[in-house]
């Protein structure tokens, strides 16, 4: 019989990982100690304790670009989150750092977003009193802490300082929070980030066009897509307009993760000590690109007239919202209720509404104000 335990897995990790990478053996623990799994590593336990808790599953109806339901085909927060994974692994096995590290933060970078997605979190952070702010990143580290309600013995998912610190990315944490974490990110968590900004600038750009929203005419006098385009149609001549779009999309994601890795390997050369995590990155070149395609996503797709129209009625959906809670704190639920001593009003209403799908925030501004 043959069994790969957790000790020979951290001990396989030690001899194939690069000496900058994070072994799961030596790990900064958890906030609340527990004993460790006899198969698993620690950020295998993190992957799957993210995997199973709720707020990883409402990102299923939390919007992406478009909103949730509008589309059967348009990404999700949740199918987004799934594809940052995917390529956050596959960066992080070339250069020989920790893939499971990778997947968990990315799993759990999220699971902050309120819905109607950056401008759901931009009205939030409006909304805030007394000098405090929504950022999703922080509000992620605040569900894995305290808000998941799973277990006997301590709040939330209890999961690594490692895991935990990468879901801040270069963020700050609420006040009162991760005086534990390192203070550095790792590299690992630098994977995600830029997993993140590849993911927009391929699967964006993907929605958009499938939408009507951007053409194709234009889209190929961007430098990145159209070095994407030409190689997309070197390959594979003749295609019909659906192929083209998914072939462009999947160069587009193998020019920059291939940027990447290379890159970063050539920055990693002859380097001794721990890194810093900003050698994780583009090339200049590829950098620029990059650039150049997030503002034209900027200015023809996230400021496209409907899409404007959209975020305007979200606006208006989680301001009733939130004034409505904060004059009535007696119709919040009794556990969220709970929390205003402690947590204040303010935070504890961002809590309850940033938790809602974009459906049950429609659905529960309809219960409270008919139409």
């Amino acid at each position: 019989m043959i069994l790969l335990t957790r000790i020979q897995q951290e001990q396989r990790e030690r001899e194939i990982l690069a000496p900058y990478a994070v072994c799961s053996g030596n790990s900064r623990g958890r906030l609340y100690p527990e004993e460790e799994h006899e198969y698993r590593t620690c950020f295998q336990r993190d992957r799957d304790r993210v995997i199973h808790c709720e707020a990883f599953r409402r990102l299923e109806y939390k919007t992406q670009v478009f909103l949730a339901g509008t589309g059967d085909h348009y990404r999700t927060r949740l199918t987004h989150t799934l594809e940052v994974a995917q390529i956050a692994r596959t960066m992080a096995r070339a250069l020989c750092l920790n893939e499971e590290l990778c997947e968990a933060g990315a799993l759990a970078h999220d699971l902050g977003h309120p819905p109607f997605g950056h401008a759901g979190e931009r009205i939030l952070n409006e909304l805030m009193k007394d000098g405090e702010f929504f950022e999703h990143n922080a509000q992620a580290l605040r569900i894995v802490d305290v808000l998941e309600y799973r277990y006997p013995h301590f709040p939330g998912l209890n999961l690594t300082r490692e895991t935990r610190r990468g879901i801040l990315k270069g963020k700050k944490a609420y006040p009162g929070m991760g005086a534990d974490l390192p203070p550095e990110p790792s590299l690992e968590s630098r994977i995600v980030d830029i997993a993140d900004a590849i993911s927009y600038t391929s699967h964006d750009l993907d929605d958009g066009i499938d939408a009507g929203f951007l053409r194709e005419e234009d889209v190929i006098q961007v430098p990145l897509w159209r070095d994407a385009f030409a190689a997309a149609m070197e390959q594979n001549p003749g295609m019909d307009s659906k192929r083209k779009r998914y072939q462009l999309i999947i160069a587009v994601i193998n020019l920059e993760v291939t940027d990447v890795i290379t890159a970063t390997a050539r920055r990693l050369e002859g380097l001794t000590g721990v890194p810093d995590p900003q050698v994780v990155d583009f090339s200049e070149a590829m950098r620029q690109k990059v650039n150049e395609a997030k503002a034209f996503l900027s200015e023809h797709l996230y400021q496209h007239p409907r899409v404007l129209r959209a975020n305007s009625r979200c606006y208006r959906i989680i301001e009733s919202l939130f004034e409505h809670y904060s004059r009535h704190p007696r119709q919040l639920p009794i556990s969220y209720q709970q929390r205003i001593e402690s947590d204040g009003l303010s935070r504890t209403v961002a809590d309850y509404i940033s938790g809602m799908t974009d459906r049950y925030a429609e659905e529960d501004r309809r219960q409270l104000f008919g139409g």
